[in-house]
């Protein structure tokens, strides 16, 4: 998928899960502002996955922001969904990291197969 995660794998580390934004992000004023160009730019530039050894996250396109985490050091992956996000498969995770860091990614693609492969690798 994403540049930033293969070119960042440590040794003997191999992405397990990949995914992105939900196709929803395109259907909020801000898509129609922008031209639908910002939601897709938010699309194709930011990076979520987990690997065997831990949660790598990178968003933004110029300016970049990460969070790569070992598996061992997360508490939880929590995720909220609406109704409509259940129909349609996305939603907001949840990354609580032990020491109370708390990261939040709202509108991912599969959020309960993310939730899943992190529960089946720690």
């Amino acid at each position: 998928m994403g540049n930033y995660i293969q070119d960042n794998l440590i040794k003997d580390e191999q992405i397990e899960f990949e995914t992105t934004y939900h196709w929803i992000i395109f259907c909020n004023l801000r898509a129609i502002f922008t031209l639908f160009i910002a939601p897709m730019l938010d699309r194709y530039s930011d990076e979520f996955a987990i690997t065997n050894k831990r949660i790598i996250v990178k968003t933004g396109l110029i300016s970049r922001k990460t969070l790569e985490m070992n598996l061992s050091k997360i508490e939880s992956v929590n995720v909220d969904q609406s109704i409509l996000g259940r129909m349609l498969g996305y939603g907001t995770i949840r990354i609580i990291g032990t020491g109370g860091t708390r990261e939040e990614f709202p509108n991912i693609s599969n959020p309960i197969e993310f939730r899943k492969k992190f529960q089946e690798l720690s």
